[in-house]
């Protein structure tokens, strides 16, 4: 065989393998999915919070067949926390954060969806994740699959991180301790309000050099905004975390905070 003939197979090899995979590319069939990231006991995480970041996988190899974050709004409220709910109400509209993927798949794919969330609030972020049967074809519109994030946000305020205060300015004053709590959807906490802060117990545990030195309450004092007061009376290494616990939702959160009193 001369090597004319054996380029020419080749070239023919090569057209046949690629109509095969063009052949198998065109048997995908794409499959719309919808993911929301629902605050427990709260409302959607969107727009407003930089959204929450989605992920989904096949399952088996692990590769990655769509990711973005939510967008849209946190959602109607009176629906979401107003509405007796039945079975197959909708708690989300038009408007309300999603994430929509669109995916193609040639037969049954076992999916891993896995969300981080809030997106831009590290301190805070958690990870949940599902696992689910997506089928060709088969669209996973409407609510779609709603992952539930528990917990609270919370930003100390004050003491700032590694703030160096000389002991003069502290000693026999008040140390104000200041922290913003909201929901996980960025939803506000009031007295009295659908966030009712009378439910929840902040406080601030204060440690020095390593060791354990006093609790703090936290008491709201304006929208979002909780504030207690200590005194500090040596100088060292302090470590301020600030928790928040609601019992009967069994929400929680932290932050922590270092800073520094010199002589």
């Amino acid at each position: 065989m001369n090597l004319e003939k054996q380029q020419n197979m080749i070239i023919k090899k090569i057209l046949l393998i690629c109509l095969l995979m063009s052949s198998l590319t065109s048997m995908a069939t794409e499959t719309k999915i919808i993911v929301r990231a629902k605050a427990k006991d709260a409302k959607f995480i969107g727009s407003s919070l930089g959204g929450a970041h989605i992920i989904i996988r096949n399952k088996i190899n692990q590769n990655i067949l769509a990711e973005g974050n939510t967008q849209g709004s946190t959602g109607n409220t009176k629906l979401i926390m107003h509405t007796p709910k039945t079975r197959e109400l909708s708690i989300a509209d038009d408007n309300t954060a999603k994430f929509l993927a669109i995916i193609n798949i040639e037969e049954p794919t076992l999916v891993l969806i896995e969300m981080l969330s809030p997106n831009n609030n590290r301190q805070a972020q958690v990870k949940v994740s599902t696992e689910l049967w997506l089928i060709p074809g088969k669209h996973i519109l409407g609510d779609g699959i709603i992952l539930e994030v528990p917990g609270f946000i919370i930003d100390i305020l004050k003491p700032r991180t590694h703030h160096y205060i000389s002991l003069n300015e502290v000693r026999g004053k008040p140390f104000e301790i200041q922290a913003n709590i909201v929901m996980m959807c960025g939803c506000t906490i009031n007295k009295g309000g659908i966030w009712n802060s009378d439910d929840i117990e902040v406080k601030g545990i204060l440690k020095r050099n390593g060791a354990f030195v006093s609790e703090v309450e936290l008491k709201l004092t304006e929208t979002n905004l909780f504030k207690g007061n200590t005194f500090l009376k040596v100088s060292g290494n302090y470590e301020l975390t600030v928790y928040a616990y609601n019992a009967k939702s069994g929400n929680t959160g932290i932050d922590k905070v270092n800073y520094v009193i010199n002589e």
